[in-house]
């Protein structure tokens, strides 16, 4: 699995693959498909985020809980879904939230948020993998694991990050991030039961930008085309 890693991030966490964790996790994932069971997003497309934002040019993290669980909906990024795939209520609340935080944002047809990985934005599942209709079905299996080794790192590694955590369970995640190096970024989540309790009206998405801009980074191009 550790292949499918861009080299900046195979460097920081090749020694997670040889961990217990990592193996139980392998084999609960062979186990499933030995067994027929379908599971999002498809082998090459789990360390999606990681090909698409490599370690060196992080700027923005957006941590979600689960990949989605529909068939053709995972590609590997957290909120994000393929082309022609229905606009998921987080998401669409999200461009809602745009729309009234970024000058001239237009609501995009569709939910693929490659291009905002390609600027820098992290967009990391605590969770990488799903069985199909089932949600949470591959949580405690490792994936934990790994990804708050991620969020570790970074925050070891790195300085100047904004970190976006929209629900109590993101928000559960700053204890692994030093905020006297980077910024932690808090709200409701964007899902429709709890969007109007404090996720509409952050402004999240320019605040970003305003710190990447102090700080001599190029901002992110929210909209997506």
């Amino acid at each position: 699995m550790s292949a499918a890693l861009e080299p900046g991030w195979l460097k920081t966490l090749e020694a997670e693959f040889d961990k217990d964790y990592m193996k139980s996790l392998k084999a609960f994932l062979l186990k499933e498909k030995q067994e027929g069971q379908i599971v999002y997003p498809k082998n090459a497309e789990i360390f999606n985020a990681f090909q698409h934002t490599p370690f060196e040019e992080v700027k923005v993290v957006i941590l979600g809980q689960d990949p989605y669980h529909g068939q053709g909906q995972a590609h590997g990024l957290s909120f994000s879904v393929q082309k022609g795939i229905t606009v998921p209520p987080s998401l669409k609340n999200m461009y809602k939230e745009l729309e009234t935080d970024i000058p001239d944002f237009k609501t995009p047809a569709h939910g693929n948020l490659t291009q905002w990985a390609d600027q820098g934005v992290l967009l990391l599942n605590a969770t990488l993998t799903v069985r199909a209709q089932q949600p949470g079905s591959h949580q405690g299996k490792g994936w934990e694991i790994f990804t708050d080794s991620v969020i570790a790192e970074l925050s070891a590694k790195k300085k100047g990050l904004i970190f976006l955590l929209w629900g109590r369970f993101a928000q559960n995640k700053s204890v692994l991030i030093d905020e006297s190096r980077h910024t932690v970024l808090k709200a409701a989540h964007p899902s429709p039961f709890s969007a109007y309790n404090g996720f509409f009206g952050c402004r999240h998405f320019s605040t970003a930008n305003a710190i990447l801009e102090k700080e001599g980074k190029k901002p992110i191009d929210w909209q997506i085309t």
